[in-house]
């Protein structure tokens, strides 16, 4: 006879089921080691500031553009950059300066183009009675225009026009509506 027919009934039915239970709890850590392994990865930054100003300058030395934020994170895996609550200023001399605001921003690389996303807002520092608002916007560093294919629109103090797709050369002061332009404005009275 063989040790397995001399053992009692009961320890046949409980060690087999005690060992598929180690096998299946086992399996089941490595699988959750290896999630949790890769989500914090991928999610990981390398280093994050609260309450940042970064300032670019031109090719002369001049300052030209300042960022500033609530929060911003840098990721390696993909060296991109997220930003809570940025603020971006271009400045051009003798010119009012642009602001344009956001929830959130993201870039990738030298931050050559930033994606800003909910409640993007564009106006001016001095004459800020002309906003634009949209929910996306793609803000190209490099040759200082903003850009976006999503609903836009644009507020004055005498009416509001709204579109869908836009535009802008800071540098130009220019704002082209793309498509589906409307507006209703009221026209000033002298007194």
């Amino acid at each position: 006879m063989n040790a397995i027919s001399n053992t009692p009934l009961v320890a046949k039915i409980i060690l087999p089921l005690l060992v598929i239970l180690t096998i299946w709890l086992l399996s089941g850590e490595d699988d959750n080691d290896i999630e949790l392994e890769q989500s914090e990865t991928h999610h990981s930054s390398d280093y994050d500031i609260t309450g940042f100003t970064l300032s670019a300058m031109d090719k002369d030395g001049k300052l030209s553009r300042v960022i500033s934020g609530q929060k911003m994170a840098h990721y390696p895996e993909d060296d991109s950059t997220e930003i809570i609550f940025p603020i971006a200023r271009f400045i051009e001399p003798e010119k009012d300066t642009w602001i344009v605001t956001a929830d959130k921003g993201h870039t990738q690389g030298k931050g050559e183009d930033i994606l800003l996303t909910g409640n993007v807002i564009i106006t001016r520092e001095i004459n800020d009675e002309i906003e634009l608002h949209t929910e996306k916007l793609h803000l190209d560093t490099q040759h200082n225009t903003a850009y976006t294919d999503t609903a836009v629109t644009l507020k004055s103090p005498y009416g509001e026009t709204n579109g869908v797709g836009m535009h802008v050369v800071l540098d130009d002061e220019t704002i082209d509506l793309h498509s589906k332009v409307k507006g209703h404005y009221n026209v000033p009275t002298n007194n």
